[in-house]
């Protein structure tokens, strides 16, 4: 969760503008709109550490955003080429660029946890894809089933948590428009090379390029939102079902390593779970702010863009932390048979669930996720 934190705190964002900035100057003197010097000095310059964080948050009151001041004290660090930077931008070519940024950045680890999880769950789906269990519907038990089928499920969900990130990771871009989204700023060389601007200046960030200024067209941060509120849901129905499973009572599971209790030290609290459990209920309110600010008005709207700006930042931290516990809790899940076949108080057997495990590691499911017919949706 350190990292997660690291990556999307107050110095990673101010990082990821500096990055922006310097970028633009780069991107600029590769078109012969600035002098190779600019882009040296400035990308020299642009190191987060160099400046005041505290300071630039307290003067970014008086502008409503902190690339105004952010660019005062840049261009001083970069003299004598500080007339190079932010040339033709504007404040929210920077801070949507340095979100892109730090969520494409934030979300490495997250795409590594998840490949974790998935790997880990595919081998508890084939060791226990004949381990009976009771299946639960509507609280009650309901028929046989094996938990290595639950494992493949939880699974297919993981894998389409991933599949969905990796897609919005991808297709983060870069913001560039200038003051009102027309690139007049950067036409003095021709529309050629205004239009070809953006595209290098992606390319020197690592992200894709805008097809348009996107300062009201939220698209990218609302396929995120939803991204990020799905793998929430995701690995929440993992936990959702170990905390059910992991009762005393039941005793079907277990955390091997749970979290004490300050009162009753007989206790083996599934805390990862909890965690995840939590997450997964925080994330999507944030997703529905960020999708509420799809309905933004003009070429640039007051409040809608800034009210983003940090239910991004801690939804990716969220995601990020419930990916992180998700990984250690299938790595250490203890899998009880004997408590879940002695559970078991309705008779039968479980169908086709190993048939089911089987095609479940063979044919994983994409985007859709498992009970669609992805073929069908491409």
């Amino acid at each position: 969760m350190r990292g997660a934190a690291e990556a999307t705190g107050d110095a990673a964002v101010l990082q990821a503008m500096l990055d922006a900035e310097a970028a633009l100057t780069r991107a600029q003197a590769a078109l012969g709109l600035a002098p190779a010097e600019a882009a040296e000095s400035v990308t020299a310059a642009a190191r987060a550490g160099a400046f005041d964080l505290p300071g630039l948050a307290e003067r970014a009151r008086s502008g409503g955003n902190p690339v105004i001041p952010l660019v005062h004290d840049l261009r001083e660090a970069a003299a004598p080429h500080g007339a190079y930077v932010h040339r033709g931008a504007t404040s929210q070519d920077i801070v949507d660029t340095a979100l892109m940024l730090v969520a494409r950045r934030a979300l490495g680890p997250v795409l590594a946890d998840l490949g974790q999880v998935i790997d880990r769950l595919a081998g508890l789906a084939a060791e226990h894809r004949d381990t009976l269990m009771a299946a639960r519907t509507l609280t009650q038990q309901a028929v046989p089933t094996t938990f290595g089928l639950k494992a493949a499920g939880w699974r297919a969900l993981a894998v389409a948590a991933r599949a969905r990130l990796t897609v919005a990771r991808e297709a983060l871009p870069a913001q560039l428009g200038g003051a009102a989204g027309t690139l007049a700023a950067f036409g003095d060389e021709g529309v050629d090379t205004a239009l070809r601007l953006p595209g290098r200046f992606a390319e020197e960030l690592g992200l894709a390029g805008p097809r348009l200024p996107w300062h009201v067209l939220r698209t990218p941060v609302a396929d995120l939102a939803g991204a990020l509120a799905f793998t929430a849901g995701a690995l929440g129905k993992l936990a959702a079902d170990v905390l059910v499973l992991s009762r005393t009572e039941i005793g079907e599971l277990s955390e091997g390593v749970g979290g004490g209790s300050s009162s009753m030290p007989h206790k083996h609290n599934p805390v990862r779970a909890t965690m995840i459990a939590a997450a997964a209920r925080q994330v999507p309110p944030l997703a529905a702010i960020l999708y509420g600010s799809l309905a933004a008005e003009d070429e640039r709207p007051s409040g809608a863009w800034h009210a983003e700006w940090q239910p991004l930042r801690e939804a990716l931290r969220l995601v990020a932390g419930a990916a992180r516990d998700a990984a250690e809790l299938v790595t250490d899940l203890r899998v009880h048979p004997d408590r879940m076949r002695a559970g078991l108080t309705v008779p039968g057997d479980p169908g086709a669930a190993p048939a089911l495990v089987d095609r479940a590691l063979t044919d994983d499911p994409g985007p859709a996720g498992p009970g669609t017919d992805n073929e069908a949706q491409s």
